[in-house]
């Protein structure tokens, strides 16, 4: 590539930007359609790496934002302009200097994603706009102006929104608020985030994460005050992981940008934060949390939707935490040794994934963190990491390396290698002495061979840095005992061994070995045997292990099972390999380094070797692989290596080709030979057939380098190639034309010569190679030396010859076939046909881009400059563009002929189709073979990347260094990428060009073929005629409307219908759509006419395309709008709403689901018409009436449909009462629109309703078994896929309901669809009263209906009036509607309670889109169902009142209540406190419930009073909150309850006696009492866990903590099973420092309890409150929980029950004191060992002098004994220096008594179980006798020995 070349590129860059800038016209929005075409250009200009001058790209930005911001509703256009933006701006982000303003982007985002009314653009659409606005954000976050931070906060987290966004509020209403009632509204808005229960506080975490700028213009607003406020509102949700990762990802990003905040206060609180993230199961609990706050989906989905662990976060908080001096190492230290037990491969589970991620991303930061300290090292100097401290981090997390090395799980030991690998340069010192332990580990353990795999990865990935600091001349010190030689010998015997890794049955293995010899090889500058540094062969040279290297890799060859049978015909490649070739890029490189490496005597024996293995071999089986073997040896030394392997291959091929039978069809032969072959049809034997066939394609894999070397033979190779097209074998032609192919570009093309030698050695170790950043300032000067191929006149002259011979000459042959009639026999003519298509096909394939492309020919008569430039090409030209022309005129006729004569012939037909691909797809088949290569080899592998910052040598750069082989790799890669986009879109920008005459030709064919009745045949010409499309866009319309008139047409065969479709789903074709009126009027109109195809598989095709519309609709431009309006003159296709309407209607005989499409196209063209204000309102109110009468359809489908159009369609409107504080504001004077007209002419005939709501019933489908999610319109059970995504085409985003979580079980599954309430609230708001009235009727009548069904629709009915706040509404409910509603409540029947409750719900949901409007009746509607009940009521409606009561408490808005529902709050926690002891366990459970959520809604009410307290000062109501009787009341009982039901459990045990007394029943009758009042109770804490509101319960929890603990075993199983139900919950949590002192108390003095089973209990507990609290226990704390847990290893608490009960607690107490061992408390520990130790090594002691067991007590020894067990089981997997004397003296107690004994030996075979892996090196920490003792305790004696 030429650098005037890419100078130019500059100039012409700012040419497009020029372009750009003057058809963007700011005043007409349709302009940007225009400016979508210039996008895929500016894209390439970055693909292509050109040098823009970086005041055009920031010009080309802020015209890119501008014209982003004005094309509001063009959500396409936003994409494709979001993503281009997106590229520019993190490319050049550290050299543009923009301000972007942030609000712009976020009234965007609310607008297309957050707003009631979205517009008709498709999910997929949505979803992808989504995408490009998010990650716009993302890249303009860091050019925020200084102060957007505050503003982004205040926005929303504070209480006031800014007028601005009230006045958009407004606009969209279309009032104009005035400053004055602004004051007034102000009290209604409030944050996102202050209501955490509220969806929309979902929305605002992510909206804070997704905006909150972190630039250096906003670091002055994070401060100590706002981190407090951030770590309160992480609080007040917990258990979510949602709400977790939006919280972790904002902070993260606060550590990593703001060194000024001191943050050692709050690590320890963060640290067991991060702890507690990671789902893990502690102590045999789950693995998951119980329940998990539940975010709406659409929430999920669009805000990063990963609800797993947010690794990465978490990572990069913890390293840019690390300081000097800073706590948090110890921290981070304690962190690991909590979780490194998870990562050994024994326990892994669903969170072995986001531990792989949170090691990988630790040592990911940790490189980037050094990085950026070696780039400017003053600017941090405080805060940077000095050896000490990257030692400690190193040390820290090679535990998890360490565990995780041998993972089962893929991804994780690959991690770990790439870890290993990337430390290794920060501390050699460390790492390679680990690195080297491990692989002797590995190849000592025969069972495991995964184990050699991965510990072979491990050496290949840390070997540059092992040779590095073995042979740099700065040495490292490695301590004492370790050797320098001691790593050179690891790469010799890992060398040594990996000759033996090399076995045809065990790939994985195989190409471990190869990426181990390919990564070490690529470090050594040469490889020879008299180099002396190089004395790290374990053998005597290096020259032997060569030999025997290619002696194994010979055997590996000759025994290689090909994969599959080789496949005859076309589509086999010269290499479809074996896994050697197919599973990565390891053989071939690692041959290309080797043999590049090797010393001129070396090269020499190899090729020796090689040469006399391919002569005397013939493999059809390794066809590519020994290809590749060849082809590695002549890259390397093409002149040497040609006449040791090609020429007798050569020679050999062309003695044997002259020995067959031919045709004489490959050219060369004159027309006489044609017949005198006639007579001798001799077959060829399979054996010389398949001989040749694999001598010719390792030839053709082996010249691909050869170039100017292969000159001397070229007439060989001719003849080769003429008589192998000759041969009567089609094998053998095929493998002709391989060799043509690869012939022709060996020839002509550009390729690296001298890639794999070494230039420039290491300056600090001269014996290896040094690596290339390309960051570096000495820009591409090693990539720059490097030789490439580029053709002399000879090659070209030959290529020439080549191209005369089977180019010219072949379609000379093909026009006479065609023409003139010359074969008698078909099948010869067939023969003929296919040789010379494939003699064509084969040379084009060959000569590439090289062939000139046809010339375009301009519109006027001046040819002008083309619109832009990008330099590149992939060789020599040859040929000239005529001869292009040329064939494509030859081709057309010989298309015509085929599809005449022999259109059933599939491969003349894929061969021709092949042939006008390479003819006019110019360049697509070098990005062919790019994109393939771009998988091969993956560059980023650690094998052959040294990052920037390597300590070894202390040589820091400023990019990834990578050998130059690779770099010279990737940038022929990158010259083959930009030879295929040169010319790719040069004619698509601009109109001044039209399609050449041989373009034209082509695409009418492919038109034919892509309709063709072979699939094959259609697939093919489908991606063939797309690709011309997408390059010649004017030829689309044509296209379009010829294949919609095929789905039109009568009689059209299925094979053309599926292949219009095909074709018509493409997305070139539905972007065309949006723009061009005839093609969308013809496109339509052809599906909708098409009902009448008979065949499955064409209504399905047909289907599929609709729905792939409906998904990828973009709207519609102005001018098809424009053509639609009928009162516009000349239009042409305004007769198309009136088609598709009467297409619409039940009555027309269409089938349903056309009937379905028509209605679904009426909505589209009603919703886009709606953007265009000129547009006639006419449409808009027919289709409204149009669907409103579709409720009543007949067909399901249909109804549907309506309910979705009817949401979208119906607004608000005048009805609409204004409330107190909104002083109305009329629209227009006259309250009756038009629609409003036109739909009550329609509502008000004679029993409408009564028919719709009979018709919607039908739609409710009652499934017991499965509980039907909300809002999935319930039509699971009868609609297919394809009708669903026709039906309902959005998210309904934001209007989704409920707004709040829903939690509450005992509701029931109800199928109450709100969208149907939505629809009636809208009705209602858009005609008023009248609605009300004509409903009354049909509504009673349905709500005492005995179907379920009936009394859903009236359910959503009644919810949607008692929403609907109309003018009218109030009078109407004193009328009739109370009543309706207490008859509802009063009434018996169960099975609807679910959809009622559902209705009362949706009826005081407040408004707006925090929810804290309230709407009018909510009042009402509450005391309707407070209303006491009447004495007579049964329990079914005293549940369904509790029902009804919990559904409408989670919808208020705690902070904002009025005064009134406060006092409701108050008088219904009176009556529930009085009723905990119902007799009806339901009820107890619906009091437990509305308990929870009545003292959280006032808990929440009281803290926010305190931050804000409101102006009229405090009232008495909050005086009577603050004094919190009800929990005085509630725990006095709890206390007196337990002890009456334990001592009622003890009598009970006591007293099984026959004499019952008086006395006693009495009591008992009491416990009765107190037992349900603790199931309520429990009840109670149980809901306040699930509906996460427990962090304003602290306290209140932390109060029932010991009820909990002791009531689990009790002789009430329904009370003991919800203890337990509430205890699993209770370990889940977390408490705050200020409930921690009350929690401890209750564990320590129940720990004391003489309840043996509460001691136990206590203990289970602790074990998972020590593990969630660990970070922010105080040492004292800790100690005192330490010795009781010590206490109670000899318990021995005299009372009723067995010795069984103290052993069982004992032993427990060891089981939890490993745990605290473990957990990191290591002063703690150690403390507890020595002294256990001590104790135990005292009483054995006294026990050998006695020989008597008189003084201690079995309590004492078993105590003692336990202490040791603890100690051993608290680390299993490793072997610390005091192990061994521990195992060893408690294996002296096995010669106890029971229980000493049982425990002893239960021990012992735990700790055998644990360290068996690794028994092998570790057995070694024992000495004889001490094996001797081991042998002794275990049974299996073999195992110690």
């Amino acid at each position: 590539m030429d650098a005037e070349e890419t100078k130019k590129e500059k100039e012409s860059f700012a040419r497009v930007v020029r372009c750009v800038k003057e058809l963007h016209r700011p005043e007409d929005p349709e302009s940007v359609y225009a400016t979508l075409k210039w996008i895929s250009v500016i894209e390439l200009y970055v693909r292509a790496k050109s040098e823009l001058s970086v005041e055009d790209v920031s010009e080309l930005v802020e015209i890119g934002l501008q014209i982003f911001h004005s094309s509001q509703n063009k959500l396409y256009a936003q994409v494709r302009w979001g993503n281009v933006l997106v590229r520019l701006m993190n490319k050049y982000r550290k050299k543009l200097s923009l301000k972007v303003e942030w609000r712009p982007l976020y009234d965007t985002l609310i607008h297309a994603h957050f707003s009631r009314s979205p517009g008709p653009e498709g999910w997929r659409l949505r979803q992808r706009h989504f995408e490009a606005v998010t990650s716009l954000t993302r890249s303009c976050r860091r050019f925020f102006p200084q102060g957007a931070a505050s503003d982004i906060w205040s926005e929303f987290i504070t209480l006031f929104i800014s007028v601005y966004a009230m006045d958009k509020e407004l606009e969209k209403e279309g009032k104009v608020l005035s400053a004055h009632l602004f004051h007034l509204l102000l009290p209604t808005f409030r944050s996102l985030l202050e209501n955490p229960w509220h969806n929309s506080s979902f929305e605002g975490s992510g909206f804070v994460r997704l905006f909150l700028p972190t630039n250096p213009e906003n670091q002055d607003f994070f401060s100590e005050k706002w981190i407090k406020k951030c770590l309160e509102l992480w609080d007040s949700i917990p258990n979510c992981q949602f709400w977790n990762s939006q919280w972790a990802a904002v902070l993260a990003r606060v550590i990593k940008n703001c060194s000024s905040i001191d943050w050692e206060s709050y690590l320890p609180m963060l640290f067991s934060r991060f702890l507690n993230m990671f789902e893990v199961p502690v102590a045999n609990g789950s693995g998951s949390y119980p329940f998990s706050v539940d975010v709406p989906r659409n929430t999920r989905f669009l805000f990063s939707n990963r609800t797993i662990t947010p690794s990465k976060s978490i990572a990069q908080s913890i390293v840019y935490f690390l300081k000097p001096g800073s706590s948090a190492h110890e921290h981070f230290k304690k962190l690991v040794n909590l979780l490194e037990q998870y990562y050994h491969p024994s326990n892994g589970g669903r969170w072995t994934y986001s531990l792989e991620r949170f090691l990988l991303h630790l040592v990911v930061a940790f490189q980037k963190r050094l990085q950026r300290e070696q780039q400017d090292p003053d600017s941090l100097s405080a805060a940077c990491l000095g050896k000490a401290e990257r030692i400690a981090f190193v040390d820290v997390v090679l535990k998890l390396i360490d565990r995780g090395q041998y993972s089962k799980n893929e991804h994780l030991s690959e991690t770990v290698a790439a870890a290993t690998s990337i430390l290794s340069y920060v501390e050699p010192s460390l790492v390679l002495p680990f690195v080297a332990s491990r692989f002797h580990l590995a190849l000592e353990t025969t069972t495991a061979t995964h184990q050699l795999k991965t510990a072979m990865m491990s050496v290949a990935f840390a070997g540059r840095s092992i040779l590095q600091s073995s042979l740099s001349s700065a040495k490292q010190d490695f301590g004492g005992d370790v050797d320098d030689r001691m790593f050179l010998d690891l790469i010799g015997i890992s060398l040594s061994n990996a000759l033996l890794g090399m076995d045809a049955n065990d790939p994985p293995k195989t190409l471990a070995t190869m990426q181990l010899i390919g990564s070490i090889f690529s470090n050594m500058a040469v490889l020879d045997d008299s180099s002396d540094d190089l004395s790290f062969m374990t053998m005597a040279s290096f020259s032997e292990w060569l030999d025997e290297f290619l002696c194994r890799l010979i055997a590996l060859l000759q025994h290689l099972e090909p994969n599959s049978v080789i496949n005859e015909g076309l589509s086999s490649s010269a290499a479809s390999g074996t896994f050697l070739v197919e599973d990565g890029p390891y053989y071939y490189c690692m041959l290309e380094i080797l043999l590049g490496r090797l010393s001129g005597s070396l090269y020499s024996q190899a090729l020796k070797k090689i040469s006399k293995f391919v002569r005397t071999n013939i493999l059809p089986g390794a066809i590519a692989e020994v290809g590749l073997l060849c082809c590695a040896c002549i890259h390397s030394n093409p002149e040497e290596a040609v006449s040791q392997i090609v020429e007798p291959m050569l020679l050999a091929v062309i003695s044997s080709l002259k020995e067959i039978p031919v045709t004489g069809y490959g050219g060369k032969g004159s027309a006489d030979t044609l017949v005198s072959n006639k007579q001798d049809k001799h077959t060829l034997s399979p054996a010389l057939e398949a001989a040749i066939d694999y001598q010719l394609k390792v030839l053709s894999v082996a010249i691909t380098y050869g170039g100017s070397s292969l000159l001397r033979y070229k007439d060989h190779l001719m003849e080769a190639i003429s008589s192998a097209f000759n041969s009567s074998s089609w094998k053998v032609n095929g493998a002709g034309d391989h060799l043509l192919r690869s012939l022709l570009g060996s020839l002509i093309l550009y390729y690296p010569i001298d890639q794999y030698k070494c230039l420039s050695r290491h300056p600090a170790a001269p014996a290896l190679e040094e690596w290339v950043s390309t960051k570096a300032s000495s820009k591409d000067d090693q990539v720059a030396h490097s030789r490439w191929h580029v053709p002399t006149k000879e090659e070209i002259q030959f290529a020439n010859e080549l191209l005369d011979l089977h180019l010219q000459s072949a379609l000379d042959d093909l026009l006479r076939i065609c023409q003139s009639d010359i074969h008698s026999d078909a099948g010869d003519e067939k023969t003929h046909l296919k040789v010379t298509l494939l003699r064509i096909d084969s040379t084009l394939q060959g000569v590439l881009s090289c062939l000139p492309d046809f010339r375009p020919s301009p519109r006027h008569d001046m040819v002008e400059d083309l619109p832009f430039f990008i330099a590149g090409a992939s060789g020599s030209c040859i040929g000239s563009a005529e001869i292009r022309e040329k064939t494509a005129e030859t081709i057309h006729a010989a298309c015509k002929y085929l599809l005449e004569k022999k259109s059933d012939d599939s491969i003349l037909l894929i061969l021709i189709i092949r042939i006008m691909d390479a003819l006019g797809n110019y360049g697509s088949l070098e990005y062919e073979e790019w994109y393939n290569h771009r998988q091969a080899w993956k560059l980023e592998s650690a094998a052959i990347v040294e990052p920037p910052a390597n300590f070894i040598t202390e040589f820091h750069t400023k990019g990834k260094r990578r050998p130059r082989w690779a770099l010279i790799d990737k940038a022929y890669m990158h010259n083959t990428w930009r030879a295929s986009q040169s010319s790719y879109h040069l004619f698509r920008t601009d109109g001044k060009f039209s399609a050449p005459e041989s373009v034209t030709l082509l695409v009418d064919d492919l038109l034919t073929l892509c309709l063709h009745n072979y699939e094959t045949v259609r697939v093919l010409a489908g991606k063939s005629l797309l690709k011309l499309l997408k390059r010649w866009p004017p030829l689309l319309s044509k296209c379009v409307q010829s294949l919609s008139e095929n789905l039109r047409k009568q009689d059209t065969p299925e094979n053309v219908v599926l292949g219009s479709c095909a074709i018509l789903s493409s997305q070139s074709v539905l972007k065309h759509l949006t723009t061009d009126p005839k093609s969308f009027s013809s496109f339509l109109l052809g599906i909708l006419s098409s009902s009448h195809h008979e065949s499955m598989k064409a209504q399905k095709a047909i289907i599929e395309l609709f729905v792939k519309y409906n998904i990828h609709f973009a709207g519609l431009s102005k001018n098809i709008i424009r053509s639609l309006d009928s009162h516009v003159e000349g239009s042409t296709s305004g007769d198309l709403v009136s088609q598709i309407g009467s297409m619409s209607f039940d009555s027309s005989s269409l089938h349903w689901r056309y009937n379905l499409m028509a209605n679904r196209v009426l909505l589209l063209l009603a919703m886009s018409s709606r953007i265009d204000p000129s547009f006639s309102f006419k449409i808009l109110d027919e289709t409204a009436g149009h669907f409103l009468k579709n409720l009543k359809s007949q067909l399901p489908q249909t109804r549907i449909l309506a309910i979705s159009a009817l949401n979208t369609l119906l607004k608000e409107s005048p009805h609409k009462m204004q409330g107190k504080d909104q002083p109305s504001v009329s629209l227009q004077e006259n309250a009756n629109s038009s629609l409003d007209l036109a739909l009550s002419q329609i509502f008000q005939e004679e029993g409408f309703f009564r028919e719709t709501f009979e018709s919607l019933s039908h739609i409710h489908i009652t499934d017991t078994d499965s509980s039907s999610s909300r809002g999935n319109h319930g039509s699971s059970s009868f609609q297919s896929m394809a009708d669903k995504s026709i039906t309902r085409f959005y998210f309904e985003f934001s209007a989704s309901w409920p707004r709040t979580p829903s939690w509450i079980s005992l509701l029931g599954s109800d199928i109450f669809y709100p969208s149907f309430a939505r629809i009636f609230k809208r009705l209602a708001q858009e005609c008023g009263v009248p609605v009300l009235l004509a409903l009354k009727i049909p509504l009673e009548e349905f709500c005492n209906a005995k179907e379920r069904p009936k009394q859903c629709v009236a359910a959503e009915v009644l919810g949607g009036l008692l929403h609907s706040d109309v003018n009218g509404l109030l009078s109407e409910w004193d009328s009739w509607i109370m009543v309706q509603l207490q008859n509802v409540i009063l009434g018996q029947s169960v099975e609807s309670i679910p959809e009622w409750a559902a209705c009362i719900r949706y009826a005081v949901t407040g408004k707006g889109k925090q929810g804290n409007k309230i709407p009018v009746l909510r009042q009402q509607i509450l005391d309707c169902i407070v209303a006491p009940l009447p004495p007579t009521a049964t329990t079914t409606v005293v549940a369904k009142r509790y029902a009804f009561l919990s559904a409408a408490l989670i919808e208020l808005s705690p902070p904002q209540m009025p005064i009134s529902e406060v006092k409701l709050h108050i008088v219904l926690l009176d009556e529930l406190i009085r009723n905990m002891s119902h007799s009806s366990a339901q009820i107890r459970e619906a009091i437990g419930v509305i308990l929870s959520v009545l003292c959280s809604n006032i808990r929440l009410r009281m803290s926010y009073q305190q931050e804000h307290p409101s102006e009229e000062g405090r009232t008495d109501v909050d005086s009577r909150l603050e004094e919190e009787n009800w929990f005085n009341l509630i725990s006095a009982r709890a206390s007196e309850s337990v002890t009456n039901i334990q001592q009622a459990s003890i009598s009970d045990s006591l007293d099984n006696s026959a004499d019952v007394d008086m006395e006693n029943a009495q009591s008992n009758g009491d416990s009765l009492e107190d037992v349900k009042w603790m199931e309520t109770l429990f009840h109670f804490i149980i809901s306040s866990f699930k509906s996460g509101r427990s962090s304003y319960l602290g306290d209140v929890i932390a109060g029932f903590l010991y009820p909990v603990i002791s009531l689990q075993e009790t002789s009430h199983k329904d009370l003991s099973t919800l203890a337990k139900a509430a205890f699993e919950l209770l370990k889940w949590r977390v408490f705050p420092g200020s409930h921690l002192q009350k929690v401890i108390g209750v564990i320590l003095s129940s720990a004391d309890d003489s309840n043996w089973r509460i001691r136990s209990s206590t203990l289970t507990y602790l074990r998972t409150f020590m593990y969630r609290h660990t970070f922010i226990l105080t040492h004292e704390e800790k100690q005192k929980i330490w010795k009781t847990v010590e206490k109670l290893l000899v318990d021995s608490q005299v009372e009723a029950s067995s010795s069984f009960a103290f052993f069982h607690v004992r032993e427990h107490a060891a089981a939890v004191m490993a745990g605290l061992m473990k957990g990191g408390d290591e002063d703690f520990a150690a403390d507890f060992r020595d002294r256990s130790y001590a104790e135990a090594n005292s009483i054995q002691k006294k026990r050998n002098r006695r020989k008597s067991s008189s003084t201690q007590s079995i309590a004492e020894v078993h105590g003692a004994v336990l202490g040791l067990v603890a100690s051993v089981l608290s680390v299993p997997y490793d072997m610390p220096s005091w192990l061994p004397d521990h195992v060893t003296l408690l294996a002296r107690f096995a010669g106890e008594p029971t229980p000493v004994k049982s425990t002893v030996t239960k021990a012992v075979a735990e700790f055998r179980r644990t360290h068996a892996d690794t028994w092998n090196i570790q057995k070694d920490s024992f000495t004889e006798e001490q094996l001797e003792i081991l042998a002794d305790t275990s049974s299996s004696s073999s195992y110690f020995a």
